[in-house]
């Protein structure tokens, strides 16, 4: 994280940036001689960089637990139809709302319930006499997304130009101009949620054999994934509502972590969280400097990242057949 601070248009020694950041948490030392420099710090990079780690921390989590929900390793928020969902509330807003809902709130407000309303929608659909199925939760997933996507894409035939590029740009993800009033809420709630998802873990551990051993070791699985796809669908909606629709990292961050520390949730989902944080701010700083001065959104490079990883996954998952 500090060396993503450092490293911009303007580039700050790596002293420097622990000072002005140290001062203003702790106060300790005095203010840096150069008030620029202690702007660009503190008020630009930083927020940006604290907010790419939570929204990778979040979307890590939730498509570690969503693969273990639905029993398919290979899904994600993307796959459940939560961000397309995220996706078409921020389009409305964006294309239909005023210029007062175009500050931040409006479009971030618009895809929390998108991601919501999808989450619902799946969850209803996905239930079999009354029990959540797996397979029916994937398909259910795919077909809102669809319906979701097919919304947008009408919604954005309707968009001016200028429109077309905020929502293009924002539907392919960025913390571009994060803010530190967007960071508490956002934060809280991948914290909040991380925790009580780890809390889970036993039961997760028990899903991963199967409805039958986890119903027999005193599980009550309908209403564990119900209340997992509640947690999740709550955790995507909220960062995708500040960072548009990155996809992939839900997908391939839980793998990595699985490769290296086995698929115990309650070392995995921390670990994921970790490792998704680190992730997406790796990710922002390549977003910043493969083609200065513009910046290219974080979506096109983790799909870029991405999509190998998820072809070398299939491959290996030969069973999905």
């Amino acid at each position: 994280m500090i060396v993503g601070i450092s490293i911009g248009a303007v580039n700050v020694p790596l002293g420097d940036v622990w000072r002005i950041v140290l001062h203003h948490i702790t106060g300790a030392g005095s203010a840096h001689s150069d008030p620029a420099l202690d702007q660009i710090v503190w008020n630009f990079r930083t927020p940006r960089v604290v907010l790419a780690a939570v929204v990778g921390a979040g979307l890590g989590v939730s498509g570690a637990v969503l693969q273990t929900v639905v029993s398919n390793p290979l899904a994600d928020p993307i796959v459940l139809g939560f961000s397309y969902g995220a996706t078409l509330g921020a389009v409305l807003v964006i294309t239909l709302g005023g210029g007062a809902a175009l500050a931040g709130l409006g479009v971030s407000a618009a895809a929390f319930l998108g991601a919501i309303a999808a989450g619902v929608l799946v969850f209803a659909l996905g239930q079999r006499r009354g029990r959540l199925a797996p397979t029916r939760l994937v398909l259910a997933g795919v077909a809102v997304g669809y319906v979701f996507l097919s919304a947008t894409s009408y919604v954005q035939l309707q968009a001016t130009p200028a429109e077309l590029r905020t929502v293009m740009f924002w539907m392919l993800g960025s913390v571009t101009g994060a803010q530190w009033s967007q960071l508490p809420t956002v934060t809280a709630v991948v914290l909040v949620t991380t925790t009580l998802l780890t809390l889970f873990g036993r039961r997760l551990n028990a899903l991963l054999a199967g409805d039958e051993s986890a119903t027999a070791l005193g599980v009550d699985v309908n209403r564990l994934r119900a209340v997992l796809l509640v947690l999740t669908a709550l955790l995507t909606g909220t960062v995708i509502a500040v960072a548009g629709s990155i996809g992939f990292v839900g997908l391939m961050i839980p793998h990595l972590v699985r490769l290296t520390t086995g698929a115990d949730h309650r070392r995995l989902l921390p670990l994921t969280a970790l490792l998704g944080a680190v992730y997406l701010v790796l990710v922002d700083l390549l977003s910043r400097t493969l083609n200065r001065p513009n910046e290219i959104p974080l979506g096109i490079l983790t799909a870029l990242l991405g999509a190998p990883f998820f072809l070398w996954l299939l491959r290996r998952n030969k069973g999905l057949d």
